[in-house]
């Protein structure tokens, strides 16, 4: 069956220099400092990941943003859903969105997701130490608000029967999401606009579905709730140490699909093949809201954490991201002819090597597949 699927591709308004990062990491610092300094740490370990046709663009240029907004939209990635962060009125990372909403440019859908964690030492495992941190109250929500409506406005931004689309990413955070949601519409409203409030789901955490007062939920990959195994839960903390001392190694591996690696390999880096990412998915309709699917290129933070990354999806292939895709797109349909995003995580997460954008090593051919996959399902 023929349906209109909209990609929509999460994006990180980083890559360029701010004081802030200047004080935490060094005078100039951006992601790219990460992603160039990655090595391999195993047999087979696709690092350094390195920017292709784009470069090592800097955000704060009229030209990348361009750039990146023709590339997405010759491969049929209908918008980006930009990471927005907002601590209590302090703003980082703003300036991509603002220059973009002075400047007109790049005609270019977008929405808005607030990326609501706290800024910590957390890549060089100094989870404690909070750089930014988020102080909640009905006041902030206000304030908040009232700072977005002028994005709410701007024809380029994505709605859903003309509601303009907010994202929060961990909703589980708030002291009281619903009433979050329900300061930003009473405050909406006095603008006159309705509001599209949506949030990520994750499997890690247990019990969380699309909260009252929220439009809908978007499934967040590699983190996602659509599989029987939660791939966070088992690949946190070095778990596989406690089932190599039980004897069950073996059985554990199998279960997650995990490729024939060498076990202290597997352990150490916090390897899961690929392929576990689209096998044994869960039918969208089981879940019984509203839930945006989602995908992911792949995974692997090494690039931020060096030799201890949290998560390493082993051997992704544009063809296989492909199988996933339709998967997807076999199975969700839209609620409405508006209701039809499937968010990719991400367009530019290089240090996560998770992106979009071109690399040396595979091209277009991730962007390829997404065209290929939304064009015969039109």
């Amino acid at each position: 069956m023929k349906k209109k699927i909209r990609p929509i591709a999460i994006h990180l308004p980083q890559f360029h220099p701010i004081k802030e990062n200047d004080a935490w990491w060094g005078k100039g610092f951006t992601e790219w400092r990460n992603v160039s300094k990655a090595r391999p740490l195993f047999e087979g370990h696709y690092q350094p990941h390195l920017p292709a046709d784009l470069g090592f663009y800097d955000l704060r240029l009229e030209e990348s943003r361009i750039e990146q907004a023709e590339l997405a939209r010759l491969y049929g990635i209908e918008g980006f859903c930009y990471y927005h962060y907002w601590f209590n009125g302090k703003r980082v990372l703003e300036r991509p969105v603002n220059e973009i909403l002075q400047t007109k440019k790049p005609d270019f859908p977008f929405m808005l997701c607030w990326a609501n964690e706290n800024w910590t030492r957390r890549w060089d495992g100094q989870d404690q130490d909070i750089l930014l941190s988020q102080e909640y109250s009905t006041e902030d929500d206000i304030n908040h608000v009232e700072y977005l409506i002028e994005l709410f406005k701007d024809p380029r931004y994505i709605r859903v029967n003309n509601k303009p689309v907010i994202i929060i990413y961990k909703t589980f955070l708030l002291p009281d999401p619903k009433k979050t949601a329900d300061t930003w519409r009473k405050v909406a409203a006095k603008h006159g606009l309705e509001l599209y409030i949506g949030h990520m789901v994750f499997s890690y955490v247990k019990g969380l579905r699309k909260h009252d007062g929220f439009d809908a939920a978007i499934d967040f990959e590699p983190f996602g709730v659509r599989r029987n195994i939660d791939i966070f839960q088992e690949m946190e903390k070095r778990r596989f140490q406690k089932f190599k001392s039980k004897g069950t190694i073996k059985k554990v591996l199998e279960k997650l699909s995990i490729a024939k690696k060498e076990v202290d390999d597997t352990l150490h880096y916090n390897l899961i093949d690929y392929d576990y990412c689209y096998q044994n998915l869960k039918a969208i309709n089981e879940f019984g809201y509203t839930l945006f699917p989602g995908i992911t290129p792949g995974w692997d933070n090494s690039a931020r954490r060096g030799t201890n990354p949290s998560l390493v999806l082993n051997n992704s292939t544009p063809e296989k991201f492909k199988i996933w895709l339709e998967k997807i797109v076999e199975d969700f349909i839209p609620y409405s002819e508006e209701e039809n995003f499937v968010f990719i995580n991400a367009w530019n997460e290089w240090a996560e090597g998770n992106h979009m954008e071109p690399c040396l090593k595979w091209g277009h051919a991730y962007l390829q597949s997404v065209k290929d996959v939304i064009q015969s399902s039109d």
